[in-house]
């Protein structure tokens, strides 16, 4: 099963956005704290809605714990300064993991150098980063569809 992992999210609006995602998507979503806020947020409540009951999540205590659970697993980190395109330059297999930094430092250097896989998205010159919401959307939209993983209705 493809997976989404937040690392130390900062904004319950954002982890609240992906675990709605996962719900409606049926991919599972880990959390790794230390997380910015409560997990009883009302942000994240309200962004998640009724879709954070019926998503597939699981929180880890430290990265550490999340690495051991999923040794074999490949993880991808997806981090706006690096080579390899999101697309076209990467295959995805089923049980990857598409793993995305905290918001505001994205990954602590001993913990990034432990993730052998990193993907970035193309943008324009002089901007720095997308959404993590969104851009977590966009390379999961890539993976699912490379591997046919669409729900069908």
């Amino acid at each position: 099963m493809l997976n989404i992992a937040l690392y130390h999210p900062q904004i319950p609006q954002n982890a609240g956005t992906l675990m709605r995602l996962s719900s409606c998507l049926g991919v599972k979503i880990d959390l790794i704290r230390p997380f910015g806020f409560l997990f009883n947020d009302k942000k994240l409540k309200r962004a998640g809605m009724d879709y954070i009951s019926t998503s597939n999540y699981e929180i880890h205590d430290s990265f550490e714990l999340f690495c051991e659970k999923y040794q074999n697993r490949r993880l991808i980190a997806l981090e706006a300064n690096n080579e390899h395109t999101h697309h076209n330059e990467f295959i995805y297999k089923n049980d990857d993991i598409i793993i995305v930094g905290s918001e505001h430092y994205g990954f602590l250097a001993n913990d990034f150098s432990k993730i052998p896989y990193c993907v970035k998205i193309p943008m324009l010159p002089n901007r720095r980063s997308l959404n993590m919401a969104i851009a977590t959307t966009i390379v999961l939209s890539e993976a699912m569809s490379q591997l046919n993983l669409f729900p069908n209705n």
